[in-house]
């Protein structure tokens, strides 16, 4: 089975606004992760941050979706991500390491395809996923969730926005070749901002992360 990259899916999914990418963000996502050779990114976060809402959420859907929401504040504290793909799965796999001070490393893999009518999924985990809408704004690559849902035997059930985090936003904003900022964000409706997240990231060599752990 062919793998394609995050960049593959991206270009076919933004079309022309493609082109309109920093040529550093193209190249970093053309980069294909093969089955056994993943890419490596490490970072420090200068914020992890949720409100008593997010706490709360991130307290109760902590045995479903492990460290998606992540309850706690904290800042100044490294990252590490591995991208990677498995044989005969077209899924494109994130894990992350956060390495809190005082905790334990808490370890969540999400994975991203793309939807048989061409839209961007993202699953976090026991069918739990969201709709991602891409755009280009100065050149940074930006993500807004367009709905969560849970997938049960192939079937996505929309979940109501008010029994969810809220609405996602992602940057990835390029600050030169070898290194990028993400900023990520999660809105409720009526509660209002839940989580943030904020770091600075660059390549590494390839490695498991798990063997770093």
């Amino acid at each position: 089975m062919m793998h394609v990259s995050e960049g593959e899916l991206f270009r076919k999914i933004l079309g022309p606004e493609w082109s309109k990418l920093h040529l550093d963000i193209q190249h970093r996502f053309a980069k294909n992760p093969s089955p056994g050779k993943p890419l490596m990114y490490t970072g420090m976060l200068d914020e992890l941050s949720c409100s008593r809402f997010g706490q709360l959420l991130g307290y109760v859907t902590r045995p479903m979706i492990k460290g998606a929401l992540m309850p706690y504040n904290d800042a100044d504290f490294p990252v590490d991500i591995e991208v990677y793909s498995k044989p005969d799965d077209p899924a494109i796999y994130k894990q992350r390491i956060y390495r809190l001070h005082g905790r334990k490393p808490v370890m969540f893999t999400s994975f991203m395809r793309e939807s048989s009518r061409g839209e961007v999924l993202e699953y976090v985990g026991m069918g739990l996923g969201m709709k991602l809408l891409l755009s280009v704004r100065g050149g940074d690559l930006y993500f807004e969730s367009d709905g969560y849902f849970w997938e049960v035997f192939g079937v996505r059930i929309p979940l109501p926005i008010w029994f969810t985090p809220g609405k996602t936003y992602l940057c990835h904003r390029n600050n030169h070749a070898s290194q990028f900022d993400i900023r990520i964000e999660i809105v409720h409706p009526l509660f209002g901002k839940s989580f943030t997240q904020t770091g600075v990231f660059h390549e590494v060599a390839s490695a498991s992360v798990q063997d770093a752990a």
